[in-house]
C-alpha cells in the first residue's frame, strides 16, 4: 500500500529534505527503509510537543499503519546508524568551520526496569537518586555559538553486559562492552577524529563528575589533543611553573593540593577581569584566578604527568565560592579564549535543553540498544537540518531588511 504523506517546504539552503535523508541515510539497503527514515525526520521538525512514534506518524502521513512501520524502523531494522553520523559531521563540516569538539552527558529518567542500559544513580541536576539511562554526545561547537550533536554513546552497566537474557532482549551487539564514563569520552573523541577531514579542534568537555578524570586528561595530551576539561574540585595537583627556557619547574614550598584549593596557591596569577552578563542583563564582572599546575606522578600516566597545564576558576563578587575547575593544555593561550571555549560548553548544555524541548532527546519509547542509536542519530539529524532551516530563514530576513 502507498503511504501518502503531509508535505510541508522543508529546505536548507539548496538542500531539501529529501536531499538531505539519501545524503544521510542513502547507504540502507531499501527504499522503505529511507522513506521511513524522510518520515521520522519530518515528524520530529514538524510535530510540537511529546515525539513519541504514534504522534511522529499521524503528524506526517494518513496510513494507518504508519505507526507500526515506523515502530518497526526505529526499534528492529537492523540498519547501521554509524554511516548516517559520518554523513551528518561531514554535512556539517561543509558548511560551517568547527571551533570545539564539545562533550555532553545526558541523564535519562526512566520509570521501568527493561530499558536498555538502565540503572540507579545519582542525578546532581536532580539532586537525588533517579532511574535512568546514562549517555554521553560529540558536539560540533561552531562559529556563531550553535553545536550541532553528531555522535552519542550509552553506558552499559555490567549486569547488563553480563546477562545473556538482557544482552538478547535488548538486541545489545556482542562488541558492546561495559566501559566507565571516562572511556566512552576518549571513544566520541577518537571516533570523530579518525573520521573528520578538518583539522582538530580543541576538546571542551566536564570531566568534574568522572572518577578517572586524571587519567583521561593524560590520554588525551598523549594523542596530541588541545583540550579544555572541567575537573573535580578534589583532583591532586601541584603547583608548577615555566622556566625562561620553557620546561616545568617547581615552585619552591609548594606539595601537592587539590584543583578546589588551587586559588590559595602562592603562584596564583593576578585575577583577570571580563565583561559577563548577569541575571538583570546588566554588564558584571568576572574575576578568574589561574594557576600553572602539573598532575601528580601516576595520575595521568607515564610522560603526560609531566605536563604542564593552566588550571583556573572564576569568582564573582556576592557569590558563595567559586564556579567550575577548569584545567588546559593550551597554557600559552590568552584568558579571554579560554573564556570563549567556557562558553561553548555552557552553549552545548543549553542545546541538550533545546533537543529535549523540540526534538524529543528524551521521548524514545523503546527498549532496544539499536532503538536507541537509531533515535539518537535521526534527532541529531532533524536538528542539524532545522537549524541550518533556521540560519537561511535568517539571512533572508537581513536581506529582505537591508
Amino acid at each position: 500500500m502507498t503511504t501518502r504523506t503531509r508535505t510541508r517546504a522543508l529546505t536548507a539552503g539548496d538542500t531539501t529534505l529529501a536531499d538531505f535523508t539519501e545524503r544521510l541515510f542513502g547507504h540502507l539497503p531499501r527504499a522503505d527503509q529511507r522513506r521511513w527514515a524522510r518520515v521520522y525526520l519530518q515528524g520530529l521538525l514538524t510535530t510540537p510537543g511529546k515525539k513519541s512514534v504514534r504522534r511522529l506518524a499521524a503528524s506526517v502521513t494518513e496510513s494507518p499503519t504508519a505507526s507500526q512501520s515506523l515502530q518497526q524502523f526505529i526499534n528492529a531494522s537492523p540498519w547501521d546508524w554509524n554511516p548516517a553520523r559520518t554523513e551528518l559531521l561531514r554535512w556539517v563540516e561543509e558548511r560551517h568551520p568547527v571551533r570545539a569538539w564539545t562533550i555532553g552527558q545526558v541523564c535519562f529518567p526512566k520509570r521501568g526496569e527493561h530499558s536498555v542500559g538502565v540503572h540507579r544513580r545519582f542525578d546532581p541536576v536532580a539532586g537525588r537518586i533517579v532511574n535512568c539511562q546514562l549517555g554521553f554526545c560529540l558536539f560540533l561547537s561552531l562559529d556563531d555559538g550553535v553545536s550541532v550533536p553528531v555522535d552519542w554513546r550509552l553506558a552499559l552497566p555490567e549486569a547488563w553486559v553480563a546477562d545473556p537474557v538482557l544482552r538478547r532482549r535488548a538486541r545489545i551487539s556482542p562488541e558492546a562492552v561495559h566501559q566507565a564514563p571516562e572511556a566512552l569520552v576518549l571513544e566520541l573523541v577518537d571516533s570523530i577524529a579518525a573520521r573528520t577531514s578538518s583539522a582538530h579542534p580543541p576538546v571542551v568537555a566536564d570531566l568534574s563528575r568522572l572518577a578517572g578524570a586524571a587519567a583521561l586528561i593524560g590520554v588525551l595530551g598523549r594523542r596530541g589533543h588541545d583540550f579544555l576539561v572541567s575537573v573535580p574540585p578534589t583532583l591532586a595537583v601541584r603547583a608548577a611553573a615555566l622556566t625562561h627556557g620553557g620546561d616545568p619547574a617547581r615552585r619552591p614550598g609548594r606539595g601537592g593540593t587539590t584543583a578546589g584549593d588551587f586559588a590559595h596557591l602562592g603562584n596564583t596569577s593576578h585575577p583577570y577581569s571580563a565583561p559577563l552578563a548577569g541575571p538583570d542583563a546588566r554588564p558584571q564582572r568576572q574575576l578568574i584566578h589561574s594557576a600553572l599546575v602539573r598532575l601528580p606522578e601516576g595520575e595521568a600516566g607515564g610522560r603526560g604527568a609531566q605536563q604542564i597545564y593552566r588550571l583556573f576558576g572564576e569568582r564573582r563578587p556576592g557569590r558563595q565560592g567559586g564556579g567550575p575547575f577548569w584545567l588546559t593544555n593550551m597554557n600559552r593561550h590568552r584568558m579571554d579564549d579560554l573564556l570563549h571555549l567556557v562558553r561553548r560548553s555552557a552553549r552545548s548544555t543549553a542545546v541538550l535543553g533545546s533537543l529535549a524541548d523540540e526534538f524529543g532527546l528524551l521521548d524514545f519509547e523503546g527498549r532496544s540498544f539499536p532503538g536507541w542509536h537509531h533515535h539518537m542519530t535521526l534527532m541529531s539529524a532533524a536538528y542539524a537540518y532545522a537549524y541550518a532551516v533556521r540560519g537561511r530563514e535568517r539571512g533572508e530576513l537581513g536581506r529582505q531588511s537591508a
